[in-house]
């Protein structure tokens, strides 16, 4: 592969790596709450942590593997 190639193959990348933390929190959400984000918040915009706030509000009606998901992020960002 040519270094030009290379090159239009990296800027995508370091893109992804610049996006914005709520859409990234989003989407780790979105890793294990997956089915739970379907079921409970179907109709909520992915960004500024939308997601995440949805299932909080239906801490409830969230299953264990999400719940579990969640807490696991949480201690991984030291909250």
């Amino acid at each position: 592969m040519n270094a030009r190639c290379l090159a239009l193959a990296i800027i995508p990348l370091s893109l992804l790596t610049v996006a914005q933390p709520a859409v990234a929190l989003d989407s780790a959400v979105l890793t294990y709450c997956k089915d739970d984000v379907e079921r409970l918040c179907a109709g909520v915009q992915m960004g500024g942590g939308r997601i995440l706030q949805c299932l909080k509000s239906h801490k409830e009606q969230m299953s264990v593997g999400c719940a579990q998901g969640l807490q696991k992020m949480k201690k991984g960002m030291g909250k």
